[in-house]
């Protein structure tokens, strides 16, 4: 909720945005079939005022897709804004990554101007799924 809320204040101030998962960003830079257009692509994702990639640590990266993460987060730090979700501890990117040498460069490349929000606790789906066996139910006639 805090990175939809994020892009939608960018909207209101007239920023580029788009908010997609790594994976479907993964799955569009690997459909480029030719090299060319695989650049083109990362250009494309490079631009975007805002970029919110949602859903990192869900999935293991190969090595493939995790060189890609990294020319995408590479071609925008310093020059443009990136929101990352997910739901492991940077400590916890090695299990993700194929290489810790990968995961530390996206690491460091990630948080040097960064404002790093950590939620703990029970997720907000979580919660909304258990509240309704908390509330007795109506019956419905």
């Amino acid at each position: 909720m805090i990175a939809q809320n994020i892009a939608h204040q960018a909207v209101l101030a007239g920023q580029s945005v788009l908010f997609v998962t790594a994976a479907q960003v993964l799955l569009d830079l690997r459909a480029q079939e030719s090299a060319r257009a695989l650049e083109r692509r990362l250009k494309y994702y490079a631009r975007i005022g805002l970029l919110v990639l949602d859903e990192i640590g869900y999935l293991a990266f190969d090595a493939a897709n995790a060189d890609l993460l990294f020319q995408v987060i590479t071609m925008r730090y310093e020059k443009k804004s990136l929101v990352l979700t997910t739901n492991l501890a940077f400590s916890e990117w090695t299990t993700i990554f194929p290489s810790a040498t990968t995961a530390t460069a996206l690491i460091d490349r990630v948080v040097h101007h960064a404002d790093v929000i950590a939620i703990e606790g029970k997720s907000y789906r979580l919660r909304e799924a258990e509240e309704p066996k908390r509330k007795p139910r109506k019956n419905r006639a």
